[in-house]
């Protein structure tokens, strides 16, 4: 009797010690994933943000220089790119000031695909961007008021909505590529209707 109730202890330290071993794991895992995760967004962010500080110095610059089609033309790539600069910099201080180790697997999940899917919904609006330039181009040849005004709106929104999709995309897929780190830390976990468990196998 005092035998089995040795193993038996012995056997629940080693479990015991198992799971702490676990969870030290998973923690240290999901520091590393959301130090990815945000790094990927801080660089996304400066990328973006460059493109829109060219824009409006450029486009500010040459639309004072400029007349008729190529002024409206730059004149919009400064005025759409002060939305861009916004949402950058929101978008970089708020990868900035996120602490890696704070996210639980809940949130480190949710936040890897909520992340993924706002580049992914962009990617479609930036389509619809660029077919609304080429709406605006195409109806500047059939109106006589002001169409070179619309034609370099055209033009200007046909070549944000082009950089954005190509930008949303590649953040999409690069942001992507660290959805295979998770599956080490989800292996053990079963989920029912209102409870979630770990299984050990041995």
């Amino acid at each position: 009797m005092a035998f089995k109730e040795k193993v038996k202890r012995i056997l629940l330290t080693l479990a015991f010690v198992n799971f702490l071993t676990l969870a030290y794991c998973q923690v240290q895992g999901l520091s590393g994933i959301n130090q990815q995760r945000l790094e990927k967004q801080r660089i996304s962010m400066l990328i973006l943000g460059s493109w829109a500080v060219g824009n409006i110095a450029l486009g500010s610059t040459l639309a004072t220089r400029r007349d008729g089609e190529d002024k409206y033309f730059h004149g919009m790539n400064a005025g759409w790119n002060l939305v861009n600069l916004g949402l950058a910099t929101a978008g970089y201080i708020a990868a900035t000031k996120a602490d890696p180790a704070s996210f639980s697997l809940f949130e480190t999940i949710n936040e890897q695909y909520r992340l993924q899917k706002i580049f992914l919904f962009n990617a479609g609006l930036d389509a619809g961007y660029m077919m609304g330039g080429l709406y605006l181009m195409e109806r500047s040849r059939r109106t006589e008021n002001k169409p070179e005004r619309l034609k370099g709106f055209g033009r200007s929104i046909l070549l944000q909505g082009a950089f954005l999709f190509v930008f949303d995309l590649g953040a999409f897929l690069w942001q992507a590529q660290g959805n295979g780190a998770l599956e080490p830390l989800l292996e053990g976990l079963t989920f029912s209707g209102n409870s979630v468990g770990m299984v050990w196998r041995f």
